[in-house]
C-alpha cells in the first residue's frame, strides 16, 4: 500500500518522531510512503539544522519520500527561506502533482 501522510495536529511531532520516522529507520513500517505534507507549526520540524528535519532529510532520500510543507504555513511563520534543502513548499495542487508523479497514493492518512 501506498500512503502519504498530512500532519496537521498538535501530536504531529510525537506521532512523526516516536513512531513513524523509528519504523521507517528500522525498515519496519510496513508501507511505502510516497509523500508528507506539514501544516501549521509543523513545518517547524521542516527547518535546518532541527534534529526531526536531518532524521526525515535521510529517511526520504533514502526512500524517495516526497516531503512538502504548505507554503502560506511557512511564510506565515517567516521559515519559508530556513527549509531544509532537501524539501518542497507548496500548496495542494502542487502536492497531488507531485504524489502522482510519484505513481500516485491508496490512501492519505491526517495526523
Amino acid at each position: 500500500m501506498r500512503v502519504a501522510y498530512i500532519f496537521s495536529t498538535n501530536n504531529a511531532s510525537y506521532i512523526l518522531e516516536k513512531m513513524i520516522l523509528p519504523q521507517l529507520e528500522a525498515g519496519k513500517h510496513m508501507v511505502t510512503v510516497v509523500g508528507m505534507f506539514f501544516f501549521v507549526d509543523n513545518n517547524y520540524m521542516l527547518t535546518e539544522g532541527n534534529p526531526t528535519a536531518e532524521r526525515l532529510a535521510e529517511v526520504a532520500r533514502k526512500h524517495e519520500i516526497l516531503v512538502m510543507g504548505c507554503d502560506q504555513c511557512c511564510e506565515l511563520r517567516r521559515i519559508d527561506d530556513r527549509i531544509h534543502k532537501g524539501f518542497s513548499i507548496g500548496c495542494f495542487p502542487n502536492l497531488y502533482g507531485a504524489l502522482q508523479k510519484a505513481g500516485g497514493v491508496d490512501q492519505a492518512i491526517t495526523l
